[in-house]
């Protein structure tokens, strides 16, 4: 395993962050080429139903979903009053999330787009809730501040972001992966609600994190 990954580190080292960016890129389009990703599953997890239907449910509002796939969990949302917009970097799972809201019924924008780069798209924003189904522990490291401050400048007062993300355990690249201490440092702004280990077989995590209200008054 140390030797798999110190190959692997001196490989990443090599690249240029356009290479990385493209690499990340090449590895989710070959995923959907070849069929069904593996996180893509048609159902919506139970954290998301929580959180739209449980005893302490939010309102619906408008909510923006990072790394929609299939639109299993836009559709999900729109059905239960939120106004939907959902984003993916990959052609091909964006065009099967158009027809499945479609079919649907659903009222939900899909965008082909790179979660990190949110300005070049049409989503101002302000958002009631972001979701993000392991898109961010994919990100090049180079690319999650940017990814942190597009979702900060739309979120609306007491904003929530629910992220699934596998630990850094769980890749034989050692910088893949996402932690609390790394959600914390790069979410300013923004309070961790809970932290709550996933139920697969290798390390994961579900996030929760709100916007602070407090920090509308202080600019």
């Amino acid at each position: 395993m140390e030797d798999a990954r110190a190959a692997l580190r001196r490989e990443r080292e090599g690249r240029t962050d356009l290479d990385w960016e493209e690499a990340v890129r090449g590895e989710l389009e070959d995923y959907y080429r070849a069929g069904k990703p593996p996180w893509d599953t048609d159902v919506t997890p139970p954290e998301l139903v929580a959180l739209v239907e449980g005893p302490d449910a939010l309102p619906p509002g408008r909510a923006l979903e990072l790394g929609c796939g299939t639109g299993t969990n836009a559709t999900y949302l729109a059905r239960h009053g939120w106004e939907v917009v959902a984003v993916d970097l990959i052609d091909r799972a964006v065009r099967q999330a158009r027809e499945k809201v479609d079919a649907a019924g659903a009222a939900v924008q899909v965008l082909c787009g790179d979660a990190t780069r949110l300005d070049e798209l049409d989503v101002p924003g302000p958002y009631d809730l972001f979701f993000d189904l392991s898109c961010y522990c994919g990100i090049p490291p180079h690319r999650r501040d940017a990814y942190a401050a597009g979702l900060t400048r739309r979120a609306a007062p007491g904003a929530r972001l629910l992220m699934f993300g596998y630990g850094p355990e769980a890749f034989d690249d050692p910088i893949s992966g996402v932690t609390a201490d790394e959600l914390r440092a790069r979410f300013a702004g923004w309070e961790t609600v809970e932290v709550t280990p996933g139920t697969n077989e290798v390390p994961t995590f579900w996030f929760t994190l709100r916007r602070d209200s407090d920090a509308f008054g202080r600019r």
